[in-house]
């Protein structure tokens, strides 16, 4: 037997072809053939100037009859040698077939590099560095992101996360060439790559098929939120209950008949989605945290800066490459370890409304995540749970701060139904009012900012937006009663003033009813006061 090729590889699976005497066969397509189940190729069988060719599954036996007996009459061969040659075919496609597969899996889990001491030391002198956030922020601003401070560490704690039975997800909303793919793309070059499953789009079932393990404490990128359509409701399944489970009906390989096989895949993942829909998918946005990035003149301003410096002639700096590959080692070190908080029952968060719910587990979640990232500088206990012990990490108050602040800039805004792009035209109608009044009061009655009134070419001219996004917004902002619109009798001209003082109280109103860390303290400290007498 002679074959064409015998390196296992896709390229040379795509086109083999095996010689015997003078019959020569053909086979093409196994590349594609990743399933134990089935081994669908388009075979061709040739003698001379004779030639028979079909596409067929090759664990069907009535269809190998069929070719063989086509095949005999073709070739004038007798039908018993070329089942022969059929049967030599079949087990070289066999364990050609089974090094494919394994070769495709390892690709989708690839295998951590080794690490030096040296390597090991600087990645564990990140994670022991009493300025770790900070560190994590200047690593952002040294691999080209400038600004977005609480998005960074908001994309960089969900990752983290993955760790966790309830990990964090994130919806980045923003208008096109806002700046979230960057985002998204720099945090995860900080992650590992055997960490974290990046795609395009997702079809309808195609999570149910994966390897049972294959999600499970990944961080799973998709680009584009039109991209999960089809696979929301798994995706929000997969967030709840953390594994998927579907049944499906198809044909025993042996019997020919129908059977229901079942098929699992394990959670929990944290997931990094994008999307420029103002209106997401609800069901699918209030299982994530949804923030929006910074669409203000200023930070255009700075990420122009940015550009313009990496065409500079300059010399030296550090390698973003170096920073990179620390940040990854860094996440290789974080073990899975379960989190303690020793104020849980002490802490507070409004309960006003249903979907706070859900709020409430992202903020444990955010300080769970924090104790997490710290684990090399925080106490470690351990507690058994289920009759097994476990090793835990304990929060402290520093990790409730920072989730506070986190908390009050990503969850907070979401409380007044203002979607980003409505809230930045308000903040800056706001701001506008009061510089024109603050301006007018010297000469004129308008001294308020409410008693400001503007058409739409004027807030078109004034604040730089387009005329199709003005309006879109601005019809937000009369629905939602922030800004009062009246008929100025010419034509269908109105004009616009504001209905309150813009945002002034936003934040009063909307709080998430935290407790302050200090407060914890206190109360920790007074608990821990010896009874008097």
């Amino acid at each position: 037997m002679s074959v064409s090729s015998s390196a296992p590889t896709a390229r040379a699976l795509s086109d083999l072809t095996f010689t015997w005497d003078d019959r020569q066969w053909r086979v093409r397509g196994l590349d594609t053939q990743l399933s134990c189940e089935r081994l669908r190729v388009n075979l061709l069988v040739s003698r001379r100037e004779l030639v028979h060719v079909d596409t067929l599954d090759l664990y069907a036996a009535r269809l190998r009859r069929s070719f063989l007996k086509e095949a005999a009459a073709e070739l004038y061969v007798e039908e018993a040698t070329l089942k022969q040659d059929l049967g030599r075919v079949l087990w070289e496609l066999e364990s050609r077939q089974e090094v494919l597969i394994r070769q495709t899996l390892d690709q989708r889990a690839p295998e951590p590099p080794p690490m030096t001491e040296s390597q090991r030391e600087d990645a564990l002198q990140l994670l022991r560095d009493e300025q770790l956030l900070a560190r994590i922020l200047s690593d952002y601003e040294t691999c080209g992101l400038v600004g977005e401070e609480t998005n960074k560490l908001v994309c960089y704690l969900a990752c983290v996360s993955r760790h966790l039975p309830r990990p964090l997800s994130v919806l980045l909303q923003s208008s096109s060439a806002a700046g979230k793919t960057a985002l998204v793309e720099a945090t995860l070059a900080f992650m590992p790559a055997e960490a974290q499953l990046r795609w395009s789009a997702l079809t309808g079932q195609s999570l149910y098929y994966l390897g049972r393990q294959e999600l499970q404490h990944k961080i799973l990128s998709i680009a584009e939120e039109e991209g999960v359509t089809e696979a929301a409701y798994a995706l929000k399944l997969l967030q709840s209950e953390g594994r998927l489970a579907i049944a499906c009906a198809g044909k025993d390989a042996q019997s020919g008949r129908q059977q229901t096989a079942q098929y699992e895949v394990e959670g929990p993942v944290a997931l990094l989605l994008t999307t420029t829909a103002e209106e997401p998918d609800a069901e699918l946005a209030n299982r994530c945290l949804t923030i929006s990035v910074n669409e203000q003149p200023e930070q255009t301003a700075a990420i122009h800066r940015r550009q313009r410096a990496a065409y500079a002639l300059r010399e030296g700096g550090v390698s973003t490459q170096r920073v990179r590959e620390r940040q990854q080692r860094a996440q290789r070190l974080l073990e899975p370890l379960s989190v303690v908080i020793p104020w849980a029952e002490q802490l507070t968060f409004r309960t006003d409304q249903t979907r706070l719910r859900r709020d409430h587990a992202k903020y444990l979640a955010l300080i769970a995540a924090l104790a997490l990232l710290h684990q090399y500088q925080r106490q470690r206990v351990t507690r058994v749970r289920d009759g097994q012990e476990e090793t835990c990490v304990v929060a402290t108050l520093d990790d409730v701060r920072a989730a506070n602040r986190l908390a009050r800039e990503t969850l907070l805004p979401r409380r007044d139904g203002l979607l980003p792009q409505t809230r930045q035209l308000l903040a800056q109608w706001t701001a506008y009012a009061r510089q024109r009044a603050s301006s007018a009061s010297a000469s004129q009655t308008t001294t308020h900012p409410t008693d400001a009134r503007f058409t739409q070419r004027e807030l078109r001219e004034a604040l730089g937006w387009s005329d199709r996004a003005l309006r879109r917004q601005l019809a937000r902002l009369v629905e939602l009663e922030y800004v009062w619109a009246q008929r100025t009798g010419r034509g269908n001209q109105r004009v616009y003033e504001l209905a309150g003082d813009g945002l002034a109280d936003d934040h009063v109103v909307a709080g998430l009813g935290l407790t302050d860390a200090d407060q914890l303290r206190d109360a920790r400290t007074k608990s821990a006061r010896p009874p008097a007498g």
